[in-house]
């Protein structure tokens, strides 16, 4: 069995990257995200994801810079 290494400090920005997406949940929120989907309730629903997942999932990708927060257009939460 292969063990897994940590591509963090790498120099390769394709091995950081997969370091970053770590799981195929991470991939699939990326995809909606880059074909329009902006909120919390469109990602569960399309995605059919546990809110806890999709929550812990969301705020790591903030956390590394790969999405970001902004205030809804509309003055809602």
């Amino acid at each position: 069995m292969v063990k897994r290494t940590s591509f963090e400090g790498d120099a390769c920005p394709i091995a950081r990257a997969l370091e970053a997406i770590g799981d195929w949940w991470t991939l699939l929120i990326i995809r909606e995200a880059l074909f329009g989907l902006r909120r919390f309730g469109e990602f569960q629903s399309k995605l059919g994801m546990a809110r806890n997942i999709l929550s812990v999932r969301l705020r790591s990708m903030v956390d590394q810079g790969i999405l970001e927060t902004a205030p809804a257009s509309d003055g809602s939460a």
